[in-house]
């Protein structure tokens, strides 16, 4: 975990009540209400008719909502990076760039709060076992930040940091903003938010539960000891507890920074992230499944890609795992029946659904498998794939008025893949993403 850029973190009092919290959401309700009204009396005073979804969609509720869920962290914020990741397809455009702005906007806590959560876990003489801590945070995200220490034993050491009244504020956070989406009316009704909504906690615990990312982080070890491509920070048990995972300090640099490198390089990265997706789904059925950049580096001193945040990490039943794989042989080789069962038994088409919507539901899966489709190295900085499949899924949930919430295990592979794509696509990779499936698929039933 390196220095990630420390003069944009900004530090903001997280609230840590559930009734602070609360009103967090009726401040930020109320300025966007505010700001609708003078709008509104602006443009009535201009003889125009404005719409009170341009009126909620405005340059300043698109700060006010960012501001407010960048600083309440956690579930507020979790959620709209699900929805703006995973339901890009189910929102407006405009909903989806408020929520995009979640990603980034990530505020630090400040020293009085930082030191509660240090003596509450170690006690009053918790820093004797360190030579140096840095009490500025090299990193700060939606449940924790990071902090760089040495120990007296010469440790290099990465502490991430639970940020206080997180794990109990929850589930009142996501109910807090799904009242908050409906008020907007910013989704229609028939769209079913709650599957979405319900996974968003699951999620979240188990991201807010340090033990399991300890052990995820363990077991990924184990699976990818022997390959030289990742590195993998080991877990420092007795430093560790529920609010705190200390890890090794790891170096590296933003793996989009590679953008510059060698052709080779920037190939080598894709085929390699792609090659652990295949055997993370195929072979582990144990998926990391969050793709935000921050999540990767890259060691150009060692040439190794540097895995970081496993809570996010899911499992993946046999019938998801063997439903992909069957899914995506069909789609390599164009068998659209063969698509339709996988999907089947994935778990689409479950609700009511006409031909022609299945069929367009059938024609996207086709479409997000084109590298696979392709025989030879798949070009990404040539392909508008990205943009292509969210057309698509617009047109299938505007124009074929499709809303089924698809299940929650294929949300958060899509997103992963989906993620790779992106990446993929910024590195400008060459990958021959079918003969890599093929190796990895070959011997499975």
């Amino acid at each position: 975990m390196t220095h990630n850029n420390q003069a944009s973190l900004e530090s903001a009092k997280i609230p840590k009540n559930r009734i602070h919290r609360l009103s967090k959401v009726g401040q930020m309700v109320g300025s966007v209400v505010g700001n609708m009204i003078t709008e509104g009396s602006k443009q009535v005073i201009k003889g125009q008719k404005p719409s009170s979804k341009e009126l909620l969609l405005s340059v300043n509720n698109a700060k006010v909502l960012a501001d407010h869920l960048a600083q309440m962290r956690g579930a507020a914020m979790k959620v709209g990076q699900l929805l703006s990741m995973d339901a890009g397809d189910l929102i407006p455009e405009e909903l989806a760039i408020i929520l995009s702005k979640l990603r980034s906007e990530a505020k630090s806590m400040p020293l009085n709060q930082l030191m509660g959560q240090l003596e509450t876990a170690w006690g009053e003489d918790w820093q004797d076992q360190f030579q140096q801590f840095s009490f500025y945070p090299v990193a700060a995200a939606s449940i924790g930040q990071v902090h760089e220490a040495h120990t007296v034993d010469g440790r290099h050491l990465a502490l991430k940091i639970q940020y206080p009244g997180i794990k109990t504020s929850i589930d009142s956070d996501v109910n807090n903003l799904s009242s908050l989406l409906k008020l907007s009316r910013l989704i229609p009704k028939s769209v079913d938010m709650k599957p979405i909504l319900e996974e968003a906690k699951l999620q979240l615990h188990a991201e807010a539960d340090y033990h399991y990312e300890a052990n995820c982080l363990n077991q990924y070890r184990k699976l990818l000891g022997d390959d030289s491509r990742f590195t993998i920070p080991q877990v420092h048990a007795e430093l560790s507890n529920e609010s705190i995972l200390t890890m090794d300090f790891v170096e590296g640099v933003a793996i989009e920074s590679r953008v510059h490198a060698s052709q080779s390089e920037r190939d080598f990265i894709m085929h390699s992230l792609f090659d652990l997706l295949f055997k993370e789904m195929f072979i582990f059925k144990l998926v990391q499944t969050d793709p935000n950049y921050a999540n990767y580096q890259y060691n150009p001193k060692t040439e190794r890609i540097v895995l970081l945040d496993f809570g996010a990490t899911r499992h993946y039943s046999e019938q998801i795992s063997n439903g992909y794989l069957k899914l995506m042989r069909g789609a390599q080789t164009n068998n659209l029946r063969q698509v339709e069962t996988a999907a089947e038994q994935i778990g689409f088409f479950n609700q009511e659904i006409l031909p022609e919507q299945k069929l367009a539901v059938i024609e996207l899966f086709q479409n997000a498998c084109e590298p696979l489709q392709f025989n030879g190295e798949y070009d990404f900085s040539e392909s508008d794939l990205a943009r292509r499949i969210k057309d698509k899924g617009m047109d299938l949930s505007m124009e074929k008025d499709y809303w089924h919430t698809p299940p929650a295990d294929a949300l958060f592979f899509h997103r992963k893949l989906g993620g790779l794509y992106l990446l993929a696509s910024k590195l400008r990779a060459k990958v021959n993403v079918n003969e890599l499936f093929s190796q990895i698929t070959n011997d499975l039933p």
